[in-house]
């Protein structure tokens, strides 16, 4: 699953993961749920860590916790008001082409779904169907 929404920063739209930030003493999983929740209205049976990583260490000590959401039940998201998403539930051999054409930017996107790939491609982690990555950021 990705999702698309427009990010000031990058003054532009972006496909990325469902992600958000943690709420003060906010668990890292739980975060990871409310956020999914919140954004596609998907919830999932099961939940595995991924990777955590520093994204920009050089100036900020925030770190990414990065979960793999599986066995998706779909809901009613209820995202924040100033988020409009476009959500698009696609197979990771299609989020791999997006990358290949420079169609995504985002930073924890290409870091989750290449090392996911990896993964896979290495035996060490078996595709599920329906299985999301999800992406958490806090503040270490």
């Amino acid at each position: 699953m990705i999702e698309r929404q427009y990010r000031h920063a990058a003054n532009q739209f972006l496909w990325e993961l469902p992600a958000g930030k943690l709420e003060a003493r906010e668990d890292p999983l739980a975060g990871a749920k409310r956020e999914l929740e919140e954004e596609t209205g998907y919830k999932a049976k099961k939940w595995k860590p991924l990777v955590e990583y520093y994204a920009s260490p050089g100036f900020l000590g925030e770190s990414m916790k990065v979960f793999l959401a599986e066995g998706l039940i779909p809901g009613d998201a209820h995202p924040e008001d100033d988020e409009q998403i476009e959500i698009r539930l696609v197979k990771l051999s299609e989020v791999l082409k997006m990358i290949e054409k420079g169609a995504i930017l985002d930073g924890k996107t290409l870091t989750s779904v290449l090392l996911y790939s990896r993964l896979i491609a290495k035996n060490k982690i078996r595709l599920v169907p329906d299985t999301r990555i999800k992406s958490i950021a806090s503040d270490c």
